[in-house]
């Protein structure tokens, strides 16, 4: 559904032993995660996560989250981008009830993969830090994402502090979109690999003095 109250293990991130037991719930409250990694520094899961749409042009945002421990609440359907209560299931609670995002990412940005950089051929400063893959928008009067952004964080590892727009060009000036990035990968030279399932390509991002 776009937004809509349901049962578990919907709008959940649910784990498994690769034997098959031990089902278990991990995560609520999660609208549409797609990418996920575990921090190199903290060992904690970070995971992006679509906003509901039909709530216009700018609201809510996507989200990047991170679940230190099991059991934690991210607000869906109840509230978004950690601060909007929806308009129809919101039924009193607060916001402050749930976990709010790590970064606010944009709304209708379509924040889909995303990975830890851990590789050697970039520079120092991308070390350890993010990078999200932004499908971009279908539903906004003026498209937005299309394009591969950078998450700082905070030197601990434990927080983010911003976000920037790494690579992009895959919307045209006349707002039609040539390619749509998915998913990121690091190679295991360092390049960073970018998937494309509109354009139908792997892009191989390199760093060289």
């Amino acid at each position: 559904c776009n937004v809509c109250e349901i049962k578990d293990p919907y709008a959940a991130i649910t784990r498994i032993n690769s034997d098959g037991t031990g089902f278990e719930i991990f995560a609520r409250g999660v609208r549409n995660t797609v990418g996920f990694d575990w921090s190199p520094i903290t060992h904690e899961l970070w995971f992006t996560d679509n906003g509901r749409d039909m709530m216009g042009d700018d609201m809510p945002s996507d989200k990047l989250n991170v679940a230190p421990k099991k059991g934690l609440h991210f607000g869906f359907p109840f509230c978004h981008q950690g601060d909007t209560p929806d308009p129809d299931f919101n039924k009193g609670k607060n916001c402050s009830d749930f976990v709010g995002p790590e970064q606010k990412m944009g709304a209708h940005v379509a924040n889909l993969g995303m990975r830890f950089y851990t590789g050697k051929m970039f520079p120092p400063e991308f070390k350890n830090q993010i990078f999200v893959a932004e499908h971009g928008s279908w539903n906004r009067s003026i498209p937005i994402g299309y394009r591969l952004v950078l998450v700082k964080l905070s030197p601990d590892g434990h927080h983010a502090v911003s976000n920037e727009i790494f690579a992009e060009g895959w919307l045209e000036k006349t707002g039609k979109p040539w390619g749509r990035p998915v998913d990121v990968l690091v190679a295991p030279d360092g390049a960073l690999l970018v998937s494309d399932d509109h354009a139908g390509a792997i892009y191989r991002i390199s760093y060289k003095k």
